[in-house]
C-alpha cells in the first residue's frame, strides 16, 4: 500500500512575530521620563479629585478678602498691603497644598511603594516638585487677580513685573515643599513639623518676593529690582540642588 502524498511545505510568514534575542531586557526609562511619570501621576489625581487646588485656592482667596477688608485704607497704602496679602496667602496656601499632597502618599503606604520602585529618588523629587509648582501656579492664578481687583492695582502697568516675580519665587517654594514634605510621611505631628521646618527656610524667598512686589506697585522700575531676583533665584537653585541630593536620604531615613 503506497504512502499518502504529502502536502506542500508550510510557508513561514516573514512579517510574523520574531523571537527576541536571548538576554534582551526591557528598555530602561530615562531620568526625565521618570520625573514626567511622577508629575503626570500627581496631575491626573488632582484633575480627578480637585482637592488640593480647590481647597488651597479658596483658602488663599479668603485670605486676600480678609486682608483687603482689614488693612486697606487709602490708595497710597494699597500697594504695600497688596504685596503682603499676595505672598502671605500664597505661603499659607502652599503649606495647605503640601499637606494634602503628601497625605495622598501616606494612604495605604503608597510612598513606601514609590520609594522601592525602580525609579530614581532624584526623579521622584523632581516630579513631585513640578507637580507642586503646577499646583502653586494654579493657586496664584486665583490669589493674584483677586488682590489686583480688591486693592485696585493697575495691572496694565505691573503685569510683566508681577509675572516675573511669581516665576522667580514659586520654584523655590515648590522645591522646598517637595524636599521637606517627605519628612512628614512617617511623622505623627506632620502638619506642625512641615510648618516649623518650611516657613524659616522660605523666609528669604518670601521676603524678597514681598519687597519686590511692594516696590513694583510703588512705581519702581523692574531694572532696580534685580537684587531681589538674585535672592529668589539663588534659593531656587539651592532648594532644587538640595532636593536632588537629599531627597533619597530623607525618604530612606523616615
Amino acid at each position: 500500500m503506497s504512502a499518502p502524498a504529502s502536502g506542500p511545505a508550510p510557508v513561514t510568514d516573514p512579517g510574523g512575530p520574531k523571537r527576541a534575542p536571548r538576554g534582551a531586557g526591557p528598555r530602561p526609562i530615562g531620568w526625565a521620563e521618570q520625573a514626567r511619570i511622577i508629575f503626570m501621576k500627581d496631575v491626573a489625581i488632582e484633575l480627578r479629585t480637585g482637592e488640593v487646588v480647590a481647597t488651597s485656592a479658596f483658602f488663599g482667596f479668603v485670605c486676600v478678602i480678609m486682608s483687603s477688608l482689614s488693612f486697606y485704607e487709602t490708595p497710597k497704602t494699597a500697594a504695600q498691603v497688596a504685596a503682603g496679602a499676595i505672598w502671605l496667602s500664597t505661603a499659607f496656601a502652599a503649606v495647605l497644598s503640601l499637606s494634602r499632597t503628601w497625605q495622598r502618599e501616606r494612604q495605604d503606604r503608597a510612598f513606601d511603594a514609590l520609594i522601592v520602585s525602580p525609579l530614581s529618588h532624584s526623579a521622584i523629587f523632581m516630579g513631585k516638585a513640578l507637580g507642586m509648582f503646577a499646583f502653586l501656579i494654579a493657586v496664584e492664578l486665583v490669589v493674584v487677580p483677586a488682590a489686583v481687583v480688591l486693592f485696585n492695582i493697575d495691572v496694565g502697568r505691573f503685569w510683566l513685573g508681577l509675572l516675573a516675580i511669581v516665576l522667580a519665587a514659586t520654584p523655590g517654594i515648590a522645591a522646598a515643599g517637595a524636599l521637606f514634605g517627605v519628612m512628614t510621611v512617617h511623622t505623627r505631628a506632620r502638619d506642625l513639623v512641615l510648618a516649623i521646618v518650611l516657613f524659616p527656610l522660605l523666609s528669604p524667598t518670601l521676603l524678597a518676593a514681598v519687597i519686590a512686589t511692594r516696590d513694583l506697585f510703588d512705581g519702581q522700575p523692574l531694572a532696580l529690582l534685580g537684587g531681589f531676583f538674585k535672592v529668589m533665584l539663588i534659593f531656587d537653585v539651592a532648594f532644587i540642588a538640595g532636593g536632588l541630593t537629599l531627597f533619597g536620604p530623607l525618604a530612606d531615613g523616615g
